[in-house]
Parts: C-alpha cells; structure tokens; sequence
C-alpha cells in the first residue's frame, strides 16, 4: 500500500510511544522559485528612457440579444404575430312595428307596448285624432301581422341593426307591391330608423327611399303625448304634405 509511516488519530491503550521525529512535518522544496537577478546600474550617459502614454482603446458596444429573443420560442418584435382586434358585439334592436293602411297612405307604426292596438288604447286614439286631421279615414287597416324584432330568441342567425333594416324593408316593399300608395309614414323612431334610414333628426321631414318612395318620418305617438308642444311640427309638417294623399276631386 505504499504507507511509510502511520501515526494514530487517538492515543492506542498499551501502545508503544511515538517517535518524535516522525511527528515532524518536512516543508516541501519549493519548485520553479525564480532566481534572484542583478539589476544592470543604468550607464552615465544614457539618455533617459521616455515612457509613451498608453493607447486608449475605444470601447466598440456590440449590442447583445435580450434574455426574451434568446428563448427557444421567442420571436422578435418585427416578427411577432400582428394582435387581431375583435370587432365588438353589438346587440340585436329591440322593437315591434305595425303596418296600417289608411285611404292612399300607409303607415308603419311604433306599437308602444309591443302589443296589436286596442279601440281605447290611448296612443291608439291619439293616431285616429292625426288621420283625422290629415283628412284621411281614421279607422287605419291592419296590414299582415306586427313586425317583432329580434325574430328569434335564440340561434346564430344575424339579427344586428343591418339585418333588422333589410328585413323591415324587405316587409314594406313587399306590402307596396300588392297595393301601391302615395305616401308612407313612419310613426316613431325604430319605424324611422329601420325603414327610412335616418334619425330623430330628420322627424316631421319627407324623405326619399329607395324601394319605398316618398316617406313621412314623424315622432313615436307615446312621445307625443309625453311632450305635446311636438304636436305643432307635427301639423305644421301635415299642411304641406297633405295634397299628396288627398284625393283630386277634394
């Protein structure tokens, strides 16, 4: 085993003593020590040794990869996938609308509660007062069933503010080809809206649709009688169109 000597870590009972001069440590010689060498005294005549300045060196900044690009799935930025932005939903319209027709005129009406228009119905009566005025029979037809939107409750079926337009059109222009009149109006704003195309702002103005020819665009009749000062634009209104659905020999 190549042991020379053993020394004990612990005094051994009935052991013999130790001799000291293995208990020395030795320090090894030092190997590859440089040698002292004589430094040469500088001649009499020599000129001073000038020494240059150092060279500064110009830092050079090598741009380096952030900790994110270097990841095995990272992009980088001018790589990354564009974010796509939903468009938000927009609910469907809520309304029901009644078609009625009167003498020449036909009128798509805003049904207040969303139910048919009953004899005592106070918007109902307010309606047979504004034929009346306008010269027209003030007991209206009802043309086919009210128009209640959205058409169904649930399903994937489109039915935003684009669909409700087409569709309400589509109804109206179907009920002119059966019987043709000389002017349409449009009682309340989803009857403006969704039929004429246009806003409040353009409530007691006649307006010109494609399809549907010339339109009158009048307030809701449950607006009217929250706010009866409208009642005046309404008639004032009224007096320019009304040789339109009067009859020539009137």
């Amino acid at each position: 085993m190549q042991v020379v000597n053993w020394l004990p870590r612990t005094e051994l009972p009935f052991a013999a003593p130790s001799r000291p001069e293995l208990l020395e440590i030795q320090e090894p010689p030092v190997v590859g020590a440089p040698l002292p060498v004589a430094t040469p005294a500088p001649a009499a005549n020599a000129a001073p040794v000038v020494t240059a300045p150092p060279v500064e060196r110009t830092k050079i900044d090598v741009p380096r990869p952030s900790l994110a690009s270097t990841r095995t799935n990272a992009q980088p930025e001018e790589e990354a996938a564009p974010v796509v932005v939903k468009a938000p939903i927009v609910p469907p319209p809520r309304f029901s609308l009644q078609l009625l027709r009167a003498g020449r005129c036909l009128l798509l009406v805003e049904l207040p509660t969303g139910e048919t228009f009953q004899t005592r119905d106070p918007a109902y009566l307010l309606l047979k007062d504004m034929l009346r005025a306008a010269g027209l029979p003030d007991s209206p037809q009802i043309v086919g069933e009210p128009v209640r939107w959205p058409l169904l409750a649930r399903g994937t079926m489109d039915q935003g503010p684009d669909a409700a337009r087409d569709f309400v059109q589509g109804f109206v222009s179907a009920r002119l080809e059966d019987a043709p009149c000389v002017c349409l109006w449009l009682i309340g704003l989803p009857a403006v809206r969704f039929a004429g195309e246009a806003n409040a702002e353009s409530f007691n103005r006649e307006l010109q649709v494609e399809g549907l020819g010339s339109v009158w665009a009048l307030p809701g009749l449950e607006l009217l009688m929250e706010e009866p000062q409208r009642k005046a634009d309404v008639w004032q209104s009224m007096r320019r169109l009304m040789a339109r659905w009067k009859e020539p020999n009137e």
